[in-house]
């Protein structure tokens, strides 16, 4: 695992994105400055610190335990990457608002990092809602499900 001030940005990110595949969140989060700005484009997600991107990456690994991370292509900018991964898994527990139906989900995703110092100060993550709500069976965009009684 890279050390601060010795890591590459591209050593950093692969470093993040290996514990993410690993599911060890913890590692992962600790690759980043404790207010490490982060923006979750499709679940409308801005934040400043490591709680939220715990948060974002817990309810990703519970939701889809067999969560299995390939990266396609990391593009390294200086200080900034930008990887281009796939995930796939079966969903387990609601995600996203969307009732667990136990269905299979395979989505292209682009995460840009900027990394100052060997720790991650930034991450942008984007993919498509709207295909990740047709690979769950979401059939109403503007009522997405009832997840514990409560619209969400």
């Amino acid at each position: 695992m890279p050390t601060t001030l010795t890591a590459s940005p591209a050593a950093t990110t692969t470093a993040f994105l290996d514990a993410f595949a690993e599911h060890d969140v913890a590692a992962a989060v600790a690759l980043t400055d404790p207010h490490v700005a982060l923006v979750v484009h499709p679940l409308g997600v801005r934040a400043g610190d490591r709680a939220a991107l715990q948060e974002v990456l817990t309810e990703l690994t519970t939701a889809f335990p067999d969560l299995l991370l390939t990266v396609r292509r990391m593009i390294v900018t200086g200080d900034v990457v930008t990887a281009l991964f796939t995930v796939e898994g079966t969903q387990a527990a609601a995600y996203a608002g969307v009732v667990n139906q136990e269905k299979h989900v395979d989505l292209s995703h682009a995460w840009r990092f900027v990394i100052e110092d060997g720790l991650i100060t930034a991450v942008s993550a984007y993919w498509c809602q709207q295909q990740l709500y047709r690979r769950l069976a979401v059939k109403r965009f503007d009522q997405v499900a009832i997840v514990g009684g409560e619209q969400s």
